[in-house]
């Protein structure tokens, strides 16, 4: 373990990256493209070094939310091909055309100040555009009726090229509603034949759509849930493949992230002692507690306050008391053997011995679902990659860095 500002951190599993990508590429047909989502930080994970690592695995191309988030892949060394899948600011798009990032528009007044901002543009690329439809999911897209005005529009821009057509699954699992929505993509495809226009590729599978059989016939995936191992609901489980039964046999996947402290101090307290603010717990007899150095500026919200568990030495522990902004607090008072003390590691998510804790079993415990628990890891708890060699890197808020 390289030397660390904090002794709270996440680590990442590079190799588990790698081995569910090559899950999710068995589960589409030769020749169909694998673009992971690594929106939000690769889902708390570290966008620039799991980005990087997937490139070097073979990823087709990548999927973010917002401009930045674009840069950021850049400027991190990702040569692979982007695309950002909701609206930028007209004022980058040169610079996205520049950087070979391509865009999503699902908005008629916006595809006008993009055709605007693109308008004598003396770029030698033009800026790809994914023309998004709305299908059902009621939050973005251009309608079926004016995906041809769209795609023409797009065409009449000397600097626009359409490069996709898209939408997003409402409810994977509900066959008649994903056919509905399957429907309406393909009468979008239609209309661009029938008035003598060229179809782009098409993509509409993530993760939810992956799980069920049959899988549309499109040009390219883009998962996110499954390529970091992660329930798509509150389902705990150490395999997500085998956990959510369905009607399709998933490979196993594996979780990639877990969440690791060491305490800042162990102190025997007495019966009838307050635990964190408030206090909403009390010692009813003498305790052993460990005060772990991560809080809800930490994404470890105040809604595990006395309802979460850590595992040290293989073995349960409660946290006890209101999750403070950067400490909480785990009673250690019966864990066997000698006693705990501050070179103890305490695993929040992950697997320590025979047990485990996944983000899902949290997400349960927070009554949300397991994105919100990764996604919601801030960024000053560092980040330590991990492949087969050891330490392939860590992430830091002053630094980020490759071991040789």
């Amino acid at each position: 373990m390289p030397a660390l500002p904090r002794t709270a951190w996440a680590e990442i599993d590079l190799d588990a990256l790698v081995h569910n990508l090559g899950v999710l590429r068995s589960l589409v047909a030769p020749g169909v493209r694998v673009e992971p989502v690594v929106k939000a930080d690769a889902y708390g994970h570290g966008s620039v070094p799991v980005a990087r690592a997937l490139q070097d695995a073979g990823a087709d191309g990548f999927g973010v939310a917002t401009w930045d988030e674009a840069l950021e892949l850049r400027r991190g060394g990702v040569t692979a091909p982007i695309l950002v899948l909701y609206a930028i600011p007209a004022a980058a798009a040169r610079e996205a055309a520049l950087r070979g990032v391509a865009v999503s528009v699902g908005d008629m007044d916006l595809l006008e100040r993009l055709a605007g901002a693109m308008a004598g543009a003396r770029s030698r690329r033009a800026l790809r555009v994914h023309l998004g439809v709305e299908t059902g999911l009621g939050r973005d897209g251009v309608t079926v009726a004016s995906v041809v005005a769209a795609a023409r529009r797009i065409r009449a821009t000397p600097g626009l090229r359409l490069a996709g057509l898209w939408t997003h699954l409402q409810e994977p699992e509900d066959e008649g509603r994903t056919a509905a929505q399957e429907a309406l993509l393909d009468a979008a495809a239609t209309a661009l034949r029938t008035a003598g226009l060229p179809v782009p590729d098409r993509h509409i599978s993530a993760s939810g759509d992956l799980l069920h059989l049959p899988v549309p016939a499109m040009e390219a995936i883009r998962p996110g849930l499954l390529l970091y191992g992660l329930a798509l609901d509150a389902v705990p489980a150490d395999d997500v493949g085998r956990a959510l039964a369905g009607p399709r046999d998933v490979p196993p996947v594996h979780p990639a992230l877990s969440l690791h402290a060491r305490p800042m101090r162990v102190l025997d307290l007495p019966a009838g002692w307050g635990i964190s603010y408030g206090p909403t717990f009390v010692t009813a007899h003498p305790s052993r507690i460990a005060t772990l150095p991560l809080g809800y500026a930490d994404g470890w919200p105040r809604a595990l306050s006395n309802r979460a568990e850590a595992l040290v030495r293989g073995h349960r522990v409660p946290i006890l008391g209101n999750v403070a902004m950067d400490a909480v607090m785990a009673d250690v008072t019966d864990v066997p053997g000698l006693p705990v003390t501050v070179d103890d590691e305490f695993v929040l998510i992950g697997r320590q011995g025979d047990d485990a804790i996944t983000a899902g079993d949290v997400a349960l415990t927070r009554g949300t679902i397991s994105r919100e628990v990764v996604t919601g890891l801030s960024r000053r708890l560092p980040r330590v990659y991990d492949a087969a060699a050891g330490v392939a890197g860590i992430r830091t808020l002053v630094s980020e860095g490759r071991r040789a």
